[in-house]
């Protein structure tokens, strides 16, 4: 029970990445505030982090929003009682277009909500992570901001933006007792993913297992995580097992891009 006796505030709740991060930390004994904008989905995490055995605050929480992230802070304050560990998984996924096809107020969207979200969050969760004495912030960052590619340039933008204020959050946060790291998964394996190699294998006239083993050769390991598989890091940074590390990156994606 690494997490036993906190409380952890997880955006970007859905049925991917934030789900598995608040189930993973309601393993290991925290309870959850989950922030999305869908209630549905929000109910339905909550539902299953009780049925682990632990407590659940929904709220719906746009990001983007500064005035809802003091409030989504103050009602886990408030409910709790504390708040111990921030994880910014909310993310947009960017426009996909080449750089001269762009339209910037597309990439603004994206910055608003990947960078100035995550820190306007992050910001309003501060006075409650510095009391409770051993706060902790995850961001959800990508391997994209190393392996870069055509047409993700909103997004790779934003997050490389994250990465490099994460280093400024762990020096400047420090002296308040709060850690600040990032985990920088690669393919995150589920149905988004199904969905883009079925697309590519058609497109091309070959199987899915083809372009699945095509990616996934590319990796050290040879295959894909899952977000659950993921989701170990984010409580491995929110643990005491991380109480020395802040200001660092972790590359979560089997070894197919290495960091530096």
């Amino acid at each position: 029970m690494l997490l036993e006796g906190k409380v952890a505030l997880v955006s970007g709740i859905g049925p991917g990445m934030g789900r598995d991060i608040s189930l993973a930390c309601a393993r290991e004994g925290a309870d959850l505030v989950l922030l999305g904008r869908t209630e549905d989905r929000l109910r339905a995490v909550a539902t299953e982090v009780e049925t682990v055995g632990r407590r659940a605050l929904p709220v719906v929480c746009d990001i983007a929003d500064e005035a809802a992230c003091a409030r989504a802070a103050s009602a886990a304050s408030e409910h709790f009682g504390r708040l111990d560990i921030v994880v910014n998984n909310a993310y947009h996924g960017g426009d996909a277009k080449q750089f001269m096809d762009a339209d910037f107020a597309d990439w603004r969207t994206t910055m608003d909500v990947n960078l100035f979200g995550s820190l306007q969050l992050t910001r309003a969760c501060v006075p409650h992570l510095e009391a409770s004495g051993d706060g902790r912030v995850v961001m959800i960052n990508t391997m994209s901001v190393q392996r870069i590619q055509p047409r993700w340039g909103s997004y790779v933008a934003s997050k490389a933006a994250l990465a490099a204020v994460t280093k400024t959050l762990a020096l400047e946060l420090g002296p308040r007792g709060i850690r600040v790291n990032g985990v920088h998964p690669g393919y995150i394996y589920g149905e988004s993913v199904e969905w883009y190699f079925n697309h590519q294998a058609e497109k091309r006239g070959i199987t899915f297992q083809e372009v699945y083993d095509e990616v996934a050769s590319e990796t050290c390991l040879g295959y894909l995580p899952t977000s659950e598989e993921i989701a170990g890091t984010v409580v491995f940074f929110a643990s005491p097992l991380a109480r020395p590390v802040t200001g660092q990156m972790i590359g979560v994606n089997a070894g197919h891009w290495f960091n530096g």
